[in-house]
């Protein structure tokens, strides 16, 4: 049996999961694809730094360099994540010819292009499969999977964190502020909690799958980012009653060759065939959005992580499991540990490339001209005229109001008042909203939360 070696930078939590895994199942995959996989060196941070399965001490090096320039490895993965000095590790040894496996999401964000470019040059492979929702093979399946198909929408939790805070708020109708130190207690978010909180771990992942869905990669400053941070008990339970869940998605959507325009009359958006043709525009967004009950991302729940995929030929796919931890994170690298070896074996580096651009013309839209529906909360005061002010602004904006409720049982000097606005531009949206704040009768900046309907 041909053996190849490998080469590890990162021995802590990841790192030694891999060791682990590849101690437990290492022959088990060596009888699937024909290649033993041999663990040569290991570099880490420190021989005694705190790891949840043991390395031999005889594997181990605190240099680096020692893997890369080991003319014996053949394989080396990157498990240190960070934004400085993975880059150099990664990059030296793809000039060295060697595939390179990472997990480092936020490096890829911000310098994929120049990673897979330097891959491409030096005749070998990037992979990168556990870089984005751990345990669920997504990177695999819109690579080779749907290969055949043109992604028209994805969706994804892609941050545990972010849905752990949801659902339990959700459940137990608690504030954010309280779930969100519980889930620090428990280990579920970091403190601080910033990068999952504020959307940019999704923004991270999500702007790697638009990338690999379309043929273009999708610069991470053009998408639009919001958090959780100011979702609220009240919008959770409004949105409930109204028959939906507040989950932080990904979302991927194909506009086309022609921008959406809407039609207030019917309710829908429509498109305009006389508009300046901008191919393969994209929509490339993460935020809080309002899930019908009835959709299968509603019910995931906790830290478990889904990705929803439509192709145009395949249809409607889901993906369901564990994002981060790791052994979820193990499971993603042994995968892509077989490819590499696999692709050593035959001496085939261009079998299904782990990202080749194709797509010139690829734009991100811009956020204010995505299309949506809306839920809006507002704090207003309550006495009789301010609902008309509001729906005046609303009209005067082309902006139709679906419905509007006023829960009952709120006493104080601000009442909540709630609408649920038909398709708008967000911009449209934006701007209403900012006319509409500025009333002496609305107390505090108003709430918008996006509806998708996943039509």
């Amino acid at each position: 049996m041909q053996q190849v070696n490998l080469g590890m930078i990162g021995g802590g939590t990841v790192g030694s999961g891999v060791f682990h895994a590849l101690e437990l199942n290492g022959a088990l995959m060596s009888s699937r694809i024909g290649v033993k996989v041999n663990v040569r060196k290991i570099a880490v941070k420190a021989f005694d730094e705190p790891r949840p399965y043991d390395i031999p001490r005889s594997l181990m090096t605190l240099d680096w360099q020692e893997v890369v320039n080991d003319p014996r490895v053949d394989v080396v993965t990157e498990l240190v994540g960070g934004m400085g000095i993975a880059r150099t590790m990664i990059l030296a040894a793809l000039k060295r010819g060697k595939p390179v496996i990472t997990a480092n999401k936020a490096l890829l964000s911000e310098h994929g292009e120049e990673l897979f470019a330097t891959a491409r040059k030096f005749g070998t492979n990037l992979y990168y499969e556990a870089s984005v929702c751990g345990g669920i093979p997504i990177i695999k399946s819109l690579r080779e999977g749907f290969v055949g198909n043109r992604i028209t929408h994805l969706y994804g939790i892609v941050n545990g964190t972010c849905n752990y805070i949801l659902t339990r708020m959700k459940l137990e109708g608690a504030d954010f502020d309280a779930v969100l130190k519980d889930a620090q207690k428990q280990g579920y978010a970091e403190t601080p909690p910033d990068l999952d909180i504020d959307g940019w771990d999704s923004q991270h992942k999500i702007g790697i799958l638009a990338s690999l869905a379309h043929g273009f990669w999708v610069d991470h400053r053009t998408i639009h980012v919001e958090g959780i941070r100011n979702i609220t008990a009240l919008d959770i339970q409004f949105a409930n009653e109204l028959g939906y869940t507040i989950k932080l998605l990904g979302i991927i959507k194909t506009i086309d060759d022609m921008r959406l325009t809407i039609d207030a009359s019917k309710n829908k958006p429509t498109r305009k065939s006389n508009i300046v043709n901008r191919k393969s525009q994209v929509q490339v967004s993460v935020y809080p959005t309002l899930v019908p009950n009835t959709h299968v991302l509603a019910s995931v729940n906790h830290v478990f992580n889904a990705v929803f995929v439509r192709g145009d030929v395949v249809g409607d796919t889901l993906f369901y499991g564990r994002g981060a931890g790791k052994d979820a994170t193990a499971s993603a690298v042994m995968s892509d540990l077989a490819d590499a070896a696999l692709d050593l074996k035959f001496g085939s580096k261009q079998r299904v490339p782990p990202f080749v651009p194709h797509e010139r013309n690829g734009v991100v839209v811009p956020i204010d001209e995505v299309v949506s529906q809306y839920f809006v909360r507002l704090n207003v005061v309550d006495k009789p005229g301010v609902l008309a002010k509001i729906a005046e602004i609303f009209g005067t904006s082309h902006i139709g109001i679906s419905s509007v409720i006023q829960p009952e049982g709120h006493e104080g000097e601000s009442v909540p008042l709630i609408f649920m606005l038909h398709y708008a531009t967000n911009g449209a949206v934006s701007k209403a909203l900012v006319r509409i704040g500025r009333l002496p009768v609305v107390k505090g900046k108003p709430v918008m939360i996006r509806v998708e309907d996943f039509k």
